[in-house]
């Protein structure tokens, strides 16, 4: 009879809402861009409209389920996809570009090889995404883009607190 194993990980190294998995996402974000170095904050808006592309008019089906306030995740993952930057960077799949603009992250050639090694449906879904979403927003000026986001945050998510409050009613 065989033995049960135990798993007995460390649940801090959790690799969902990490470092780890920005960073792989900014990768395939970056590979998409086309050689185009982008900042910090694109990453951010452009990371956001990867993984909750049906918040765009007639986008395609998200990859990560529709939550409550899910625009709030602009607010905290800021540092997260610093990180994440910086570990990609470490390994050489990214590089840093100075510009007048600021400080800009662009692929390298490893970046897109890297991102093709990864075989996961979930890895080819997130080439597609990040595909549509740097050629839908690559012509908004940083100004546009986060005025576009402004103007939809409070709305995305929103749509659960409609549905509270109909279930509230003592009909």
């Amino acid at each position: 009879m065989s033995e049960m194993q135990v798993f007995e990980g460390n649940f801090e190294q959790r690799p969902f809402n990490t470092p780890l998995e920005y960073g792989f996402r900014a990768l395939f974000i970056l590979d998409a861009a086309d050689n185009v170095a982008m900042d910090l904050q694109r990453i951010v808006s452009y990371d956001y409209l990867l993984v909750h592309t049906s918040d765009v008019p007639r986008g395609p089906k998200s990859l990560h389920p529709a939550v409550p306030h899910r625009g709030a995740e602009l607010l905290v993952k800021r540092s997260a996809i610093q990180a994440g930057l910086h570990l990609m960077l470490s390994r050489e799949l990214i590089k840093v570009v100075f510009a007048a603009e600021g400080i800009l992250y662009q692929a390298t050639n490893l970046t897109g090889r890297f991102v093709r090694l990864l075989m996961s449906q979930y890895s080819k879904e997130l080439a597609e995404r990040a595909s549509w979403v740097t050629k839908q927003f690559y012509e908004y000026t940083d100004e546009e883009l986060a005025s576009y986001i402004s103007q939809n945050v409070g709305q995305w998510g929103s749509e659960f607190a409609r549905l509270t409050a109909i279930d509230l009613l003592d009909l």
